[in-house]
């Protein structure tokens, strides 16, 4: 993989990568000292506005004609914590996939009308910075220090704004599984620095550094384990996903999913650190992981079609579609990055539809037993569709991004596997295709059960239905529209394909 890179002086006026993760720190500044509550929400939607506004401005700079790291900065700080930020295309893609989130957030806080507005647009664009100095990092301990900050306002996020009596419980079981992911990743970071260390006298974490470093090979496949294991907690994959459903149920189904689950961060963090870093280990355990993943998509795909809770069965869909992600990316071939890439921007939009319409629907009936819900397409129709068009994406249905994410890794995956993995595979996603339509027959067409206090279901607001048009016409354009964003990470995906040269022929 090419670790050449071009300083932003060259290619634009700017530092732009600092921009992206200054901007957010200042609307948290704002977010908590504006004095003015009733220009809130206008100030926040002008700053996320903002933010995307410089991520398509990084989009329109970016050179996919050069395969290089791009826009570097670099800022010596403390020792090896090092702060050395470069984009390539898939940087690109996860920036924009960052702000594009953050303003659908804030649009939907408002919508929702989720009290305290002020500290929760907070703790959005904090961790949007966080997330955005995470994306742009190429020291793999910032990146480390980057995601135990971003966890950090996630996880008050889920305990502050959620309704449930165990909300303790869900807020407990979160930091335990994430503490532990975090010391594997932390454990996996030090043995990399260790290691550059024997080689060479100092202590580096930049990803330049490690990539020179010789890892003996009986450490090769413990530092891969507690990467992956540390990475894959938080993606998550099965087995590592068992604090997904009790947050589902029991935390905050607001805003925190979105930047947690809708943000593959721990599917950015394999790309950009341990494929490049550790291709051998790769290469020897691919096999391993892929038939992990493939059980993961059957169990949990058959576990969301025993759901009677809506947010337990989305958990249950997150894993099960993560395991077919986590599958095509260690096919390890070109076209099977790609479409892994393209499935993790995909689920992103996906998710945010889900949680976005599941929140709404709460709102209104405050029950997410199926059994109490039905009959809600009759009130609601513009949340039925957008509930059915991000399921469908989720499946990979024609018109969404993950039609053509779905076919790219299944083409790479019966060249590497054969035919018979990749029926496998497909017919786990058939099985994803019943649940979600199940779930969807059940919420909005289905007769709503008889109860004791019939409870008049709102409207759906103008704001409401804007987010509904928002994520339907994201998901639809980037379904409709998807060459562009294939080519931009093109070369990373081609980059990558080099290191496994056995299985990109």
């Amino acid at each position: 993989m090419s670790f050449n890179e071009l300083p932003w002086s060259v290619q634009i006026d700017y530092p732009i990568l600092a921009f992206l993760q200054l901007l957010p720190l200042l609307a948290t500044a704002l977010m908590l000292l504006w004095k003015e509550r009733r220009h809130l929400v206008w100030i926040a939607l002008v700053a996320a506005l903002l933010e995307l506004l410089l991520a398509l401005d990084l989009y329109r700079a970016y050179d996919q004609t050069l395969p290089v790291l791009q826009f570097a900065e670099r800022i010596s700080l403390l020792g090896p914590v090092e702060y050395h930020a470069a984009a390539d295309g898939l940087t690109v893609l996860f920036v924009l996939l960052n702000a594009l989130l953050t303003l659908l957030v804030a649009v939907y806080a408002k919508a929702r009308d989720l009290q305290p507005l002020s500290q929760l647009l907070a703790l959005v664009f904090l961790v949007e910075a966080l997330l955005m100095s995470l994306l742009v990092s190429l020291n793999l301990l910032w990146f480390l220090l980057m995601s135990a900050g971003q966890l950090l306002p996630v996880s008050y996020l889920i305990r502050r704004w959620a309704s449930s009596p165990d909300k303790d419980l869900a807020y407990s079981r979160f930091m335990q599984f994430m503490g532990v992911g975090l010391a594997l990743l932390l454990a996996g970071t030090l043995m990399l620095g260790l290691s550059h260390m024997e080689a060479t006298g100092r202590w580096s974490f930049d990803l330049y550094d490690l990539a020179k470093t010789t890892i003996s090979p009986e450490l090769h496949s413990v530092i891969f384990f507690l990467l992956f294991y540390g990475l894959g907690l938080r993606t998550p994959i099965f087995p590592f996903h068992g604090w997904l459903p009790i947050i589902a149920e029991h935390g905050s189904i607001a805003v925190a999913p979105v930047f947690l689950l809708g943000l593959k961060t721990g599917v950015y963090g394999m790309l950009r650190f341990i494929f490049p870093l550790l291709p051998e280990a790769v290469e020897q355990w691919h096999g391993f992981v892929v038939a992990f993943a493939l059980a993961g998509v059957f169990y949990a795909a058959l576990l969301a079609l025993l759901q009677v809770n809506l947010r337990r069965l989305f958990a249950f869909a997150v894993v099960s579609h993560s395991s077919l992600l986590v599958i095509g990316l260690f096919t390890l071939g070109e076209h099977s990055f790609q479409g892994s890439i393209m499935l993790a921007v995909n689920f992103g939009l996906a998710i945010t539809a889900l949680v976005f319409m599941i929140g709404l629907i709460y709102r209104r009936t405050h029950s997410v037993l199926l059994s109490r819900l039905g009959g809600l397409f009759d009130v609601l129709p513009l949340f039925g569709i957008t509930f059915l068009v991000a399921g469908l994406a989720i499946i990979g249905m024609p018109g969404t991004p993950g039609f053509d994410a779905v076919h790219l890794v299944m083409e790479d995956s019966i060249h590497r596997f054969g035919a018979l993995i990749t029926i496998a595979a497909a017919l786990g996603n058939v099985i994803a295709a019943g649940f979600l339509l199940l779930a969807f027959q059940r919420a909005f067409l289905s007769h709503q059960a008889p109860a004791e206090e019939p409870v008049e279901i709102e409207h759906a607001s103008p704001l409401e239905k804007l987010v509904s048009l928002l994520v339907i016409l994201l998901l639809l354009g980037g379904g409709f529209y998807l060459e562009p964003w294939l080519k931009l990470i093109d070369g990373t995906a081609h980059s990558l394909s080099l290191l496994f040269i056995p299985s990109a022929g």
